[in-house]
């Protein structure tokens, strides 16, 4: 009985010990992170054993054969920049900041933006569902050549950078790091903050002085292939170029007709300008000399070309205290007035405005006055009301030049007879016929110094119109865009200097401004006496009649409807004005008495006519010498 009770004890004790040593060994078992941890650091051990075994001659796996080979291969190309090239970061990945503006995407190799695009504003027409890009698959590239101390010419955009996404407020910054090691690198930084389409960008080194021989500056490289954004890629081409400020707030620009270079010193800001978008690079530390270059694409407008022009832009980047520093900007955005002119850099230079008293026109009366009215109703209509505006201010002009021609007109009988009576003496007729303009109180240029007054005018709008993004994809009437033609028929083939289709605008236009001519040319012929030697201008008015609506129709067929509409509008506003200065203004009669009057009257001469009487008498009494 004692034998069994002590083997039932002896089991129970067994028990309770075994089930002791098991909650113990569980308890103090590691958890699944730990056991990860340990694994790793096994598998590192096992690398580096292999790696030692390797050293000792003993077989290693392909893996690290090939790890190594990579990281030889990888120094012996790059140098001391193999240390990028061996980081996690050294992948064909990207970052995306954006706002609700504009999105870029950059890059880590190579630190640059590779995709831009305009959010909100589509590409082509309305309702394409394809937004503007300015920048996308590989059409673009921004690079620094470093040459480094051992004699490598390395460029940054076949690096690898290292991203380091942050927020300062409501600001995304993106710093992209080239390392040379922890310490010693290029930085790229941008800034993009809400509701800007431009953002603050950085270039700057540090630790690099033992790396790059800064004896050489570094050569910074920017070019863009520039996507066509419109219907019409021969109008847009027409204004796509770059533009640039250099020396204290000078600008210029590359031809748009055709390929060119040029080098400027000391510039500011390099615009890639695609008429109605741009690319800026702007600077604080001006850049001391820049080698640009502009080659058109569009060999053929017939072929449907994807781009219009390439650009490219050299400049040396100084290295001050063994390090660079550069403070700038990017602006990827529309090229419209308002919002260049906001950040007072004198950024709306880039729009083709016009050069001196045109640009002024523009800037100060044709752009406020239009974005005032655009600002209540549909801009069809605001450019209707714009016209009428124009014409208006510009009707005192055209009744001087009216009442001048109907003046010529009362003249035609006297001056004929002089020309009749003095037909065998041209200096004598020319004296009798400014004596006759003098008692009549007549002035001959008084008809040609209002048509010379509205020359600027016309320049002016005609730069106007294809600067105003506010038109672009904006429809009237047919025209569904009034920054680019309206196409109410397409050819099947393609007539030159015409295009292959049929706009309307410019044919309303055409016929106005025929009408208009038929109905002065009559007028001009009365009242522009045929001076010997000179050729018969009746007869050229004539050809004219037909020429210039001919000339407008062909030219304006691939312009902005917007600029066909205005002509057309203006031309019937200036033959309704014509109408009635002819019947209810200017009185023919009125005239005659009022000049037969000043015949009477003693007129004193001017200095001017003095002068003039002189020199006529004078020739006419070295004629006569000569004769004898």
């Amino acid at each position: 009985m004692e034998e069994k009770k002590l083997d039932l004890n002896s089991i129970i004790g067994f028990v309770l010990i075994s089930g002791i040593l098991m909650w113990m060994l569980y308890s103090n078992s590691p958890t699944p992170e730990v056991s990860e941890t340990k694994a790793k650091d096994e598998q590192v051990e096992n690398q580096t054993e292999t790696i030692e075994s390797n050293n000792n001659n003993e077989v290693a796996s392909p893996e690290v054969v090939n790890d190594s080979i990579k990281d030889e291969q990888a120094i012996a190309k790059l140098g001391v920049f193999a240390y990028s090239s061996l980081l996690p970061s050294a992948k064909e990945e990207f970052t995306t900041i954006e706002n609700d503006l504009l999105s870029l995407k950059i890059a880590n190799k190579g630190g640059y933006i590779v995709e831009a695009t305009v959010k909100g504003i589509e590409q082509f027409e309305r309702d394409s569902k394809k937004e503007v890009q300015i920048i996308k698959d590989n059409n673009a590239d921004f690079n620094l050549v470093l040459n480094t101390k051992d004699n490598r010419v390395l460029n940054s955009k076949d690096l690898y950078f290292q991203p380091i996404l942050t927020k300062d407020g409501k600001n995304q910054v993106l710093t992209m790091r080239l390392k040379a090691s922890e310490t010693q690198f290029l930085e790229y930084r941008y800034v993009l903050k809400p509701k800007e389409y431009m953002l603050d960008f950085g270039i700057k080194t540090q630790g690099l002085t033992e790396v790059v021989n800064t004896s050489k500056p570094l050569e910074l490289e920017w070019q863009l292939k520039t996507y066509r954004n419109e219907k019409s890629i021969s109008y847009e081409n027409r204004y796509t170029d770059i533009h640039y400020e250099y020396e204290d707030g000078k600008d210029s620009s590359l031809s748009v007709a055709a390929d060119d270079d040029d080098t400027a010193k000391e510039v500011t800001y390099i615009a890639f300008h695609q008429h109605f978008f741009t690319s800026i690079l702007l600077t604080d530390t001006p850049l001391k000399t820049v080698q640009f270059k502009s080659e058109n694409l569009v060999i053929d407008e017939k072929i449907n070309t994807i781009f219009t022009k390439k650009y490219f832009a050299k400049a040396p980047l100084d290295i001050k205290n063994g390090e660079l520093n550069y403070s700038m900007n990017w602006y990827y955005g529309p090229a419209k007035y308002d919002i260049l002119k906001d950040y007072e850099k004198n950024l709306d230079e880039i729009l083709p405005l016009g050069w001196g008293i045109f640009g002024w026109i523009n800037r100060y009366i044709f752009i406020p006055v239009f974005g005032f009215i655009s600002g209540f109703m549909p801009y069809g209509l605001a450019i209707i009301l714009f016209t009428i505006l124009v014409r208006l201010v510009m009707s005192p002009i055209t009744y001087k030049s009216y009442l001048s021609q109907a003046k010529m007109k009362v003249l035609r009988p006297e001056i004929n007879e002089l020309n009749t009576k003095y037909k065998d003496n041209a200096m004598k007729k020319q004296q009798e016929t400014m004596k006759l303009y003098s008692k009549a109180g007549v002035n001959p240029m008084a008809g040609c110094l209002p048509a010379v007054m509205q020359i600027p005018v016309f320049y002016a709008l005609f730069n106007f119109f294809p600067s105003m993004f506010d038109l672009r994809q904006k429809s009237f009437l047919w025209a569904d865009d009034l920054s680019s033609y309206d196409n109410i028929y397409p050819l099947p083939f393609r007539i030159p200097m015409y295009g292959d289709h049929v706009s309307l605008f410019p044919i309303l236009a055409s016929i106005a401004i025929f009408f208009y001519m038929k109905m002065t040319t009559g007028d001009q012929q009365m009242s522009a006496p045929t001076q010997e030697g000179m050729p018969d201008m009746g007869k050229i008015m004539k050809i004219m009649i037909y020429i210039s609506p001919l000339m407008m129709l062909i030219f304006f067929n691939n312009y902005a409807s917007g600029l066909s509409l205005y002509y057309f509008i203006s031309n019937l506003i200036t033959i309704g004005i014509m109408l009635v200065i002819k019947n209810y203004i200017v009185n023919d009669e009125k005239i005659h008495a009022k000049i037969q009057e000043n015949k009477t009257k003693e007129k004193k001469e001017s200095k001017f006519q003095k002068k003039m009487r002189e020199m006529m008498e004078q020739a006419e009494a070295q004629k006569a010498q000569n004769k004898k």
